[in-house]
């Protein structure tokens, strides 16, 4: 998903600032109502469902503020590009990797085992492969398609990225995770993946690695319930294992980051 074409708005940016925001309360209905229309369903199927269902009425919703905006898909990059499989490719190996780094450097602290999940079947290994994509589309559509091409248009791109990262936060403790795993976690991937959506202009990339990263967590036994794999922490050492895999997770970020603004330095983050 990508697209060369400039996004450029006359709007004030306290306008543009409150129309995101409006549109961000919207997405947040849309997942609300979703979720409220699948839970009566099995529990295998209701997350897919729900997550389908909200990406969507997401896209739905994007179509109707590029009509009120007089704006194109192609303006937000959604419409798929020449380079966009590849990108998406490249995104979902780095993604998955980055995600075994992190495994390999609490690993090396110790207190911390990884044992392999005995007659795993192919169909348990799908379905959170499935969930993880949906999860990784609905999110980019509602904070790096409009949101943040939008803002991106009238406001400087750190300030873009920023209100987008404070959302994406807010988002994430309002279901459920700590304001320390939201803002140091949430808040350093809301970087990563609008760095990659600004540099090319478009989805793939950051879908790519967004649904490889969660896949990946999930994989290595670190989405609080067993994948491949289950993590097993010694007995009174689980802050300091935690700590050490937020850690992890920082420094891993941190250098995705830099290594997105090297291979696309001639790319420039603004509208």
């Amino acid at each position: 998903m990508t697209s060369e074409n400039n996004l450029k708005t006359t709007s004030k940016p306290i306008h543009t600032v409150g129309l995101v925001l409006f549109f961000s309360l919207c997405c947040v209905f849309i997942l609300i109502l979703s979720s409220s229309l699948t839970q009566n369903l099995p529990a295998k199927i209701s997350d897919h469902l729900s997550i389908l269902l909200a990406t969507l009425l997401t896209i739905l919703l994007i179509l109707l503020f590029l009509k009120w905006g007089k704006l194109k898909l192609s303006n937000v990059g959604i419409v798929p590009g020449k380079y966009s499989f590849s990108r998406f490719i490249f995104g979902y190996i780095f993604g998955f990797l980055m995600a075994a780094a992190q495994a390999l450097i609490v690993l090396s602290y110790g207190h911390f085992q990884l044992k392999l999940v005995p007659d795993i079947a192919m169909m348990d290994i799908f379905l959170p492969l499935l969930l993880y994509f949906l999860v990784a589309c609905r999110e980019e559509l509602a904070f790096r398609s409009y949101s943040l091409r939008r803002l991106n248009s009238s406001l400087d791109s750190v300030w873009a990225l920023t209100i987008i990262g404070i959302i994406f936060t807010v988002e994430h403790v309002a279901g459920g995770m700590s304001w320390k795993m939201a803002v140091l976690g949430s808040g350093t991937g809301a970087i990563l993946f609008g760095v990659s959506a600004l540099k090319t202009k478009g989805l793939a990339l950051p879908l790519g690695l967004h649904s490889a990263w969660n896949f990946g967590q999930w994989t290595f036994g670190f989405k609080n319930k067993s994948g491949i794999w289950e993590a097993v922490v010694e007995k009174g050492y689980e802050k300091e294992v935690e700590n050490v895999g937020l850690a992890a997770f920082i420094i891993i970020m941190i250098i995705a980051i830099i290594g997105i603004f090297v291979y696309y330095r001639k790319a420039n983050l603004s509208e």
